[in-house]
């Protein structure tokens, strides 16, 4: 395969985030209010789709919308058209649009693209993190001067017990806690210093596998909440710290809540 240039993703993103850019799109409800689609998240999903593989042909897709689920190829790729719809359906600015690419078991190029606050994350494996052209790095706050980005599992409301009782064990132990309702963009803070934690109970591949890549790549760590290496074309729980030493104390209070 010839060498994809991350330029070259960057921009097919950035031709997608356009489609974003409008409120005159039509809502359905996939799984009741809390799990909802857009018509602007499909045709995110569709552009990116089909410029990717343009770009590198025979490549696989995991996307979220319309049950696109191809990864038996040697490259795949992983997408969600919108992180954050409920936020984006809402004009809560604070959404995403997410592409990675996995080269078999891992991911080698990261995308995520902060859309209305004009915040472009990048990473390529073994090259760094950056942000706008700006290289990142994880920064370097203990556990106590630590803030944890977190949400309660909205889709599988049967676990909200354990994760307030995790997410209320942590917040006794660091100094605050933050919920913005998107998952790659809070890894992506977590990258660039903006926070030093991350938990949430159940993610869906496409909700983190490119900023999981963005993250390693600044200095970060992460797991399931067994302390194992991230899945990264299965469901999961995701732990992320801005260094080892968190993340074993995260792991320590997710072990002790998970009994």
């Amino acid at each position: 395969m010839e060498e994809i240039r991350i330029e070259s993703v960057i921009d097919i993103v950035r031709k997608a985030a356009e489609l974003m850019k409008t409120d005159l799109f039509d809502i359905q409800q996939k799984d009741g209010f809390s799990n909802i689609v857009t018509s602007n998240d499909v045709a995110v999903q569709n552009f990116l789709c089909k410029e990717l593989a343009l770009l590198l042909p025979g490549s696989g897709f995991l996307c979220e919308e319309e049950d696109m689920i191809d990864t038996s190829h040697e490259y795949t790729w992983i997408i969600d058209p919108i992180d954050g719809t409920a936020n984006y359906s809402r004009d809560i600015q604070h959404s995403a649009i997410c592409v990675g690419l996995k080269h078999g078991s891992e991911m080698v190029k990261s995308v995520v693209y902060v859309v209305m606050a004009g915040e472009m994350f990048w990473a390529e494996k073994g090259r760094g993190a950056f942000l706008n052209g700006r290289q990142i790095h994880v920064s370097d706050r203990p556990f106590a001067n630590s803030i944890m980005c977190t949400a309660l599992a909205v889709y599988h409301k049967e676990y909200t017990d354990v994760c307030s009782r995790i997410i209320v064990d942590t917040f006794k132990r660091c100094n605050d806690i933050r919920r913005f309702g998107a998952a790659a963009p809070e890894i992506c803070y977590l990258a660039m210093g903006r926070c030093e934690l991350y938990f949430e109970y159940l993610l869906s591949p496409w909700d983190f596998a490119a900023a999981s890549l963005i993250l390693t790549e600044a200095g970060g760590v992460l797991s399931n909440l067994q302390a194992e290496e991230l899945p990264l074309t299965q469901p999961t729980g995701v732990l992320a710290a801005n260094n080892e030493e968190n993340l074993r104390t995260l792991q320590e209070i997710v072990k002790h809540n998970l009994k």
